[in-house]
């Protein structure tokens, strides 16, 4: 029993599980055409399903890397390349990303250089574009695109990577495949608050087109949650607050994660592209790389089709053109055959004149008929001659307003590439204008807080001047109870003077009685009493009431203006 490798490939939902069979079909066929095209040793076609394995859990990761392993010994020599088994690996799906959906598999120029691009940039090199141009130009001489291979050599041969050692090369590699392979659109270092515990820990995020998982570190290996992004999520900016900086929080239906980032650009960062997952998520569009890449194909397609309706004009221009050429040929043709007919007949004419000229002269006038006749004939297909030159000219005028129209288009497409960068300064520049205004609201959040300071501590200073005036009524309500008793030892001891006086006053009448002019002296008149609970001092009741009812006075003014 075997199986043909021409014919078209297909995997069944208990196969692939829950991936979407829609957006990674195309991409597994390349990995199945690889190592189908492995197995195929005699090239006849055939494969045999010895050599085929069905397995029960899908994983993609896992099914490209069988596909690898069928195939790579087979076609590439590791040795002498400055890259790894694994990093060869990461090349080859990103080829498989990046091809173009026919067999054998091949990828463009175009495709090559953004790999390149991106490559160099996640290496933090220089791009090289006349190195690049001088490759290209090496490609349209041999009229063949890369395969998988010659890519994988290409990478690993350091030609656009030179000055890059190894390691750098290898996480350039595995940056650029987690992006296009993994759709990991961003990941890094933040702190994140606990659910029950309410502490900070810090995380490894990764950032997907519909999830942001957290893990321990980034090896990946203890992942300790997960974010599921969805249509309804959002994602706002905290102020600062808990002593934790750059706070930005992501709110799904059931519940909130509140983030906080390195510094101010991490995470305006992470904001915008949580953004644009949930944007897409509500728009139904996939990652935005696999987007840019279905762009790049249909613009290509686009152009493609422009050339071929351009080129099959010219094609049918051309064919007008010798058509035409090809009837004013045939046209002199005649010409010339009527011409050297005419000559013919005039020589014979002329012959036969010289010998029947007395003969025939009613002939003659005859011959003269027939030779106006010619005349007009020789004018006609002169003139017939001069309108197809005129055609021939027009054709050739069509010809060069075609150029112009070429020519225009060109220019077009230089001003709407003129028009892309001026946009993109224009994105920079709102960009530049955002970071301002979030500087601003964080000056405003600042001075926000410092008059919630300011106010603390006015609130602190009343808290403490009840203390104190609450203090101050106890004591004031001793003084009063003091006062009482005070009032109480005054009234006895006066009800004890009374009585002495009355004694003083019975003795001095008595004295009166018995001796006449014999005077006692007297006490005098007694003033206010001053009394506090230490007895005579400082004021009066009255001056009590008084001081107390100025002093409830300003309280109540404090509390008022408070």
């Amino acid at each position: 029993m075997s199986v043909r490798k021409s014919c078209s490939f297909t995997l069944t939902s208990s196969a692939l599980g829950a991936t979407n069979m829609g957006l990674l079909r195309d991409e597994l066929l390349k990995s199945i055409w690889h190592a189908f095209t492995a197995l195929d040793v005699d090239q006849s076609g055939k494969v045999s399903k010895s050599q085929l394995k069905v397995r029960d859990n899908f994983d993609i990761l896992e099914f490209n890397n069988v596909c690898w392993t069928l195939c790579f010994k087979k076609n590439i020599n590791m040795s002498h390349l400055l890259i790894s088994n694994d990093d060869a690996f990461k090349v080859w799906c990103i080829f498989n990303f990046l091809s173009e959906d026919r067999y054998p598999l091949v990828i463009i120029t175009e495709e090559i250089e953004y790999f390149l691009r991106k490559l160099m940039e996640a290496m933090g090199g220089i791009w090289n574009q006349e190195r690049f141009d001088d490759y290209k130009l090496m490609l349209n001489r041999k009229q063949q695109c890369p395969s998988a291979w010659e890519l994988i050599e290409l990478v690993g041969m350091g030609h656009f990577s030179k000055g890059m050692n190894r390691q750098t090369l290898s996480m350039g590699i595995s940056e650029v495949f987690q992006e296009l392979i993994l759709d990991v659109l961003r990941q890094g270092y933040m702190m994140k608050k606990g659910h029950k515990r309410k502490n900070w820990t810090e995380r490894w995020f990764v950032l997907g087109p519909n999830s942001m998982s957290y893990y321990v570190s980034e090896d990946l290996t203890d992942k300790k949650g997960e974010i599921l992004l969805d249509r309804n999520c959002c994602v706002e900016s905290l102020p600062d607050k808990e002593g934790k900086k750059c706070l930005f929080i992501v709110k799904c239906s059931d519940k909130s994660f509140e983030i906080s980032a390195s510094d101010k650009k991490r995470k305006q960062e992470w904001i915008q592209a949580i953004q644009t997952c949930i944007q897409l998520l509500r728009l139904g569009l996939p990652s935005p790389h696999r987007e840019a890449r279905l762009r790049r194909r249909e613009l290509r397609q686009k152009q493609q089709a422009e050339k071929g309706e351009l080129e099959e004009r010219m094609r049918l221009l051309q064919i007008a053109n010798e058509n035409k050429h090809r009837q004013l040929e045939s046209m002199t043709k005649k010409l010339e055959e009527a011409v050297a007919t005419a000559t013919l007949e005039e020589q014979r004419r002329k012959q036969t004149q010289t010998d029947l000229q007395d003969r025939y002269r009613t002939d003659l006038e005859r011959e003269k008929m027939v030779r106006q006749q010619m005349e007009e004939q020789v004018a006609q297909k002169s003139s017939e001659l001069e309108q197809y030159l005129q055609r021939v000219r027009e054709l050739e005028d069509m010809y060069h307003r075609l150029e112009d129209a070429l020519e225009d288009e060109r220019q077009a497409r230089q001003d709407e590439e003129t028009m892309r960068k001026l946009q993109t300064r224009l994105l920079e520049e709102e960009s530049a204008k955002r970071a301002e205004l979030e500087q601003i609201h964080l000056q405003q959040q600042r001075a926000i807080s410092q008059t919630q300071a300011e106010k603390q501590e006015l609130e602190n200073d009343r808290l403490a001047k009840e203390m104190v005036l609450q203090a101050a009524m106890l004591q004031l309500e001793s003084l009063e109870r003091e006062r009482h008793g005070a009032l109480e030892q005054y009234e006895e001891v006066r009800m004890k003077l009374e009585q002495a006086a009355n004694k003083t006053k019975s003795w001095k009448d008595k004295v009166a009685k018995h001796e006449g002019l014999v005077r006692l002296i007297q006490p005098g008149d007694k003033g206010p009493q001053r009394m506090t609970n230490w007895g005579p001092a400082a004021f009066t009741d009255t001056e009590l009431d008084l001081r107390k009812k100025s002093w409830q006075e300003r309280k109540n003014h404090n509390q008022s203006s408070q």
